[in-house]
């Protein structure tokens, strides 16, 4: 065998060691991290007993409200408003409606999206 075959044999032999040491690195990380997240876990509080889960009150479960709601107008006006102009950004920019009743389609109104037809009949 000559010098330059053994040259070659020893850098595919090289070649051939570099995944097998990039696999061994990514074993090594991947345990790190499983262990890690063995840690974590047990630093973290227990769930709670049945004994602490939260109970419905004594006077019965809440209930809902269903009211209308009468919206705030939009300010007219030549300038276009920003998000940041508009009262409460929507979170408080209603009242309770004087009239509770719903608003209900009157008969061969536009139906819907607007088209005029009886509404799918």
């Amino acid at each position: 065998m000559s010098t330059a075959s053994l040259d070659i044999a020893a850098q595919g032999a090289a070649i051939g060691i570099w995944p097998f040491v990039i696999g061994l690195v990514l074993v090594a990380l991947l345990i790190g991290a499983f262990w890690m997240g063995i840690r974590v876990r047990r630093r973290e509080p227990a769930p709670p007993r049945p004994e602490e889960q939260p109970r419905v009150p004594e006077g019965g479960p809440v209930g809902e409200v269903l009211e209308n709601r009468e919206p705030d107008e939009v300010p007219r006006g030549r300038d276009r408003l920003t998000p940041h102009q508009l009262k409460e950004h929507g979170n408080l920019g209603s009242r309770t409606s004087p009239t509770q009743a719903r608003p209900r389609w009157d008969e061969g109104s536009s139906g819907a999206f607007g088209s005029g037809g009886s509404g799918g009949r």
